[in-house]
């Protein structure tokens, strides 16, 4: 567990065999249920966020987003390809270390962690405290998982579910402290 003074909280979206995007990076299975899943709270979540940290391959699409989807919050990318100066709106980080160091300086309190390979890093190094997977029921059968291989248990405390529109459900775990 590392010493900090930021919470951490990933708010992603899966298929109902745990992807949270096809190999290509296709997310029409989870954004084709629009309207009809109705309000996924994304907006509250996002309300009280200061500093969104995610990783190279959840940064490049988003760059293309008019208008910018994280205005007024600090962005960092962790990344050991993509060049420091890559976009005036970011700021990238080669590795988590100078990421913890820069969200200290920064003052951050409220940090959203997005991305599949940066939730896996955060939550190796005990780094997140709430998780809330939305799971749309759909097999998409390959792609991008959201979990992978961790060097110990990841114990979880539930916190609540709820069921969306078009069978979409979110659940929210408080991850607890290994002891």
């Amino acid at each position: 567990m590392v010493d900090r003074a930021f919470k951490a909280a990933a708010f992603v979206g899966v298929s109902l065999d745990g992807f949270i995007a096809r190999e290509d990076g296709d997310l029409h299975w989870l954004t084709s249920r629009g309207e009809a899943a109705g309000d996924y709270g994304y907006d509250a979540f996002i309300e009280g966020i200061d500093t969104v940290v995610m990783g190279r391959g959840t940064n490049e699409p988003g760059r293309t987003y008019d208008p910018w989807p994280y205005e007024g919050r600090h962005v960092a990318v962790l990344s050991t390809t993509l060049p420091l100066d890559a976009d005036p709106r970011i700021s990238v980080h080669r590795d988590l270390g100078d990421l913890l160091r820069a969200l200290d300086e920064r003052g951050a309190k409220s940090v959203y962690v997005d991305g599949g390979q940066v939730i896996r890093t955060f939550l190796r190094a005990g780094l997140i405290d709430a998780l809330t997977i939305t799971t749309v029921p759909v097999l998409i059968g390959s792609g991008v998982p959201l979990f992978g291989p961790l060097e110990r248990d990841v114990p979880l405390r539930h916190v609540a579910t709820r069921v969306l529109g078009a069978g979409v459900v979110q659940s929210t775990y408080a991850i607890e402290p290994v002891t």
